[in-house]
């Protein structure tokens, strides 16, 4: 096939934790013998963050890392018809403009014999309904939901069986363990401290047990206002700044422990559904410990990683996880096996293709059957 890929950012992954898993299903998609075309907008925020932040180089990487992958940039003048020429299969991310969703899915209203997909990422579904009410998703033929809570939104708005679930995944190909990088940190968080929404979870889950375990801690990301980076340096953690995602494993490799802390909505609202740092955590190799989150889909197997309910379980689990080396060994394999049997980038590849010959082989409508902004 010919596929297309439309997403805000491809090459920079400044605030864009998605990054990880488009270029890896994107590399295995290739690899599996298929064309793959990437648009993003020459604009985009998360690109024109990057290259504030000094990130050129970081995604001059991308196209030597991602080779036979296609990428794409365009401004206002993007010609759709050429764009779309010969597409066999087009997916387009929610963090397009509802302009650009709206035109693709009219193309393929007007006889386009290409495949459409909506990739939803986000808990807008349920936190911003009126954000997914701009979005014109008529002419879609289906609608990817990275986690089973937020397909069952979509059946809720009329999608049938028309809405699959698609997890995030790991790129093995970058994410996996480096033994010779030496371990020099007790603790890595990878992560950006964001708008608020995991403030408090941050001090309880980061901040606290490192510095009342006198952990030797880093940690890494954007959007670290001036209060969070004097809260996090009186603990005693070093500030690193943004990290591209490629450059992710070296930094778990230095590491003794991770942690993963969720953003609030996440766990309030679509349950199931993990960030993509357990699946980097996991295929790197380093142990991880995780704020309260539930694995409704049973997506990992007990002993992958340890879960915590509070701050206090956490600096018990991280003083284990650091003391016990039999012990974070174990962890570590059976989280490598687990995302070796289940979640790769090429097991996520290999489920689209079949659910895009699932839709080709039916004779379900492009249309859904009810407005996309009539259920709240």
């Amino acid at each position: 096939m010919k596929c297309v890929l439309f997403y805000h950012a491809f090459t920079s992954c400044w605030n864009n934790g998605n990054a990880h898993f488009l270029r890896g299903y994107a590399r295995e998609l290739h690899a599996l013998g298929h064309e793959v075309v990437v648009f993003e907008p020459i604009d985009g925020w998360s690109r024109l963050n990057a290259i504030r932040e000094g990130g050129s180089h970081a995604m001059e990487d991308i196209p030597a890392l991602f080779p036979g992958i296609d990428i794409r940039r365009y401004d206002t003048s993007l010609d759709l018809e050429r764009a779309l020429d010969g597409a066999d299969l087009v997916i387009v991310h929610e963090w397009n403009s509802p302009d650009l969703i709206a035109q693709i899915g009219r193309r393929r209203m007007q006889g386009g014999s290409f495949t459409l997909l909506f990739h939803d990422t986000h808990h807008r579904a349920v936190s911003a309904p009126d954000e997914l009410a701009q979005f014109d998703l008529d002419g879609f033929d289906g609608v990817l939901a990275f986690g089973e809570v937020l397909r069952q939104i979509y059946l809720k708005l009329g999608w049938a069986d028309r809405v699959f679930t698609w997890h995030e995944a790991a790129d093995v190909a970058l994410y996996h363990p480096l033994p010779q990088v030496e371990r020099t940190d007790d603790l890595v968080w990878v992560g950006n401290w964001g708008d608020g929404e995991r403030s408090a979870e941050l001090n309880e889950f980061l901040v606290e047990p490192v510095a009342e375990l006198k952990l030797r801690a880093s940690v890494h990301g954007v959007r670290y206002s001036d209060d969070a980076l004097r809260t996090i340096r009186s603990a005693g953690i070093r500030y690193g700044g943004w990290l591209p995602a490629h450059w992710a494993p070296v930094a778990f490799a230095g590491a003794r422990a991770t942690i993963h802390v969720p953003r609030g909505p996440y766990v309030a609202l679509l349950p199931g559904i993990p960030t993509i740092r357990v699946f980097e955590a996991l295929a790197c190799g380093i142990p991880l410990v995780s704020a309260p989150w539930s694995d409704t889909e049973g997506l990992f197997p007990e002993g992958a990683y340890l879960s915590v309910a509070d701050g206090a379980q956490m600096k018990h689990a991280l003083r284990t996880v650091i003391d016990d080396p039999e012990f974070s060994a174990a962890m570590v394999a059976t989280g490598l096996k687990v995302i070796q049997d289940r979640h790769t980038c090429r097991h996520r590849a290999e489920q689209l293709i079949d659910i895009v010959t699932d839709l080709r082989d039916s004779s379900r409508s492009a249309r859904p059957q009810h407005d996309i902004g009539a259920v709240a």
